[in-house]
């Protein structure tokens, strides 16, 4: 079936400007771009009018937690995909931390036959290096990878043993297949729950030092360069990790990165008070992490953005700061916060923001998707990039609304989400 995109707004890299442009998709592919000033003949086509709107490749998330199987009660993989349409992804890849734990090959089986059953964009599933994520024996990597795993991580949990590490990049590596790494000593963070800085010294809080995110970064980024595995760092949040990275890249090292939304627009000054919401790990850290951070995606030193999206119920997060799960809800507000801080303020161009969620992760992770071009996989996202509102929680898509933006007005908010040709989200019918 024939759809045509017509008068939609497209970054255009070589004027650094929005052109107007139409689209045809034929079946799962992007058929042809025709230029605005140019009448298209539809035909008897589907016709979607994207007047106003910026039409780009399909957003990529690189970093989710879809909770399922084990914790449906927080999310599961019809309600996390169709949260993730609404926010304008079309692909995502789920951290293996749940229960059982993404180390079966029947787990992966599970989670691909599930979302080709009950969900709506694409999903990659991580397989856990761990059996449990416990650190203690390494998962048949061979087998997750041919179940369809598309790399190895005990998120949620660093790998504590070094040698554990060296031993799973290797095997890592003779399969060409990358290393996704949560980086924290426990040594240093047991019990804590906020960064240390100005908010735990104004609570009284003993807080959670940078060097736990550190001193992982900077021990595997040796162990990458001595097996040469593609060692990925998750949700960086310190100047510290920053310098890692940007050394290790600059002397050749197979690393690559990513940064949350949150990382990059607040600090721990920001916490208003006890209010879970605000406790994510890694936790907020100082302004000059902040702006370290920015910097680095500017850059080049981190690569990408991910939403690290972390669903809790309700009476989870109203345990307490505390007491409360470490995370907050990610796919619904991330366009619209990044491009409101940053693309409105002039202090990125659109298109930056946009490699850094479509064709940048593509890259890193050799995907086919993340290009707005004839012959590419017909995935993409509309944006109403003019419209003003609030960020209301109560409308997510997502089982959960734990997140500290409520209430923030935002521009930029998705209105159609297709996938592989198929509008999976439509603002006007949801």
């Amino acid at each position: 079936m024939s759809v045509w995109i017509i008068n939609g707004n497209v970054w255009d890299t070589a004027s650094g400007s929005l052109q107007k442009k139409h689209i045809r998709l034929e079946g799962e592919q992007i058929a042809e771009i025709v230029d605005g000033g140019q009448t298209p003949d539809t035909g008897s086509a589907e016709v979607i009018d994207a007047t106003g709107k910026l039409v780009s490749a399909g957003f990529i998330d690189m970093h989710v937690h879809l909770r399922d199987p084990g914790f449906e009660y927080k999310e599961d993989i019809a309600t996390g995909t169709r949260s993730a349409a609404k926010g304008g992804f079309t692909t995502i890849a789920c951290m293996p931390n749940t229960r059982p734990s993404v180390d079966t090959p029947e787990t992966v089986k599970y989670i691909l036959d599930k979302n080709a059953a009950e969900g709506v964009v694409k999903v990659l599933p991580y397989a856990a290096i761990t059996k449990n994520q416990l650190g203690r024996e390494l998962t048949d990597f061979a087998a997750l990878k041919e179940a369809g795993a598309i790399g190895f991580t005990d998120d949620g949990v660093g790998v504590q043993s070094a040698q554990m590490m060296k031993d799973a990049m290797t095997l890592a590596q003779s399969m060409n297949m990358p290393i996704i790494a949560h980086c924290e000593d426990n040594t240093l963070v047991e019990g804590l729950y906020v960064s240390e800085g100005s908010f735990s010294r104004k609570h009284g809080i003993k807080g959670i030092p940078n060097e736990s995110e550190a001193i992982h970064v900077g021990r595997d980024v040796l162990l990458s360069e001595a097996t040469g595995v593609h060692y990925h760092v998750c949700h960086v949040s310190t100047e510290q990790s920053v310098r890692l990275i940007r050394l290790a890249k600059q002397i050749g090292v197979r690393v690559t990165a990513e940064v949350c939304p949150h990382h990059l627009i607040l600090s721990d000054e920001d916490i208003p008070g006890m209010d879970s919401n605000w406790k994510m790990n890694p936790p907020l850290r100082t302004p000059r992490d902040v702006e370290a951070v920015i910097e680095a995606l500017e850059d080049g030193t981190i690569d990408m953005v991910v939403t690290d999206h972390a669903p809790h119920s309700a009476e989870e997060k109203a345990r307490g700061m505390q007491l409360a799960p470490f995370g907050i809800v990610g796919f619904e507000t991330a366009f619209p916060l990044l491009y409101t801080k940053f693309v409105r303020t002039g202090k990125w161009t659109l298109g930056f923001l946009l490699d850094r969620m479509t064709a940048d992760p593509a890259r890193v992770f050799g995907l086919p998707t993340g290009r707005l071009e004839a012959g590419a996989p017909a995935d993409l996202t509309i944006v109403d990039l003019d419209n003003e509102r609030a960020v209301d929680p109560s409308t997510f898509a997502s089982k959960s609304n734990n997140t500290p933006f409520g209430g923030w007005k935002l521009h930029g908010w998705t209105v159609a989400t297709i996938v592989d040709g198929k509008v999976v989200y439509n603002e006007s019918a949801n």
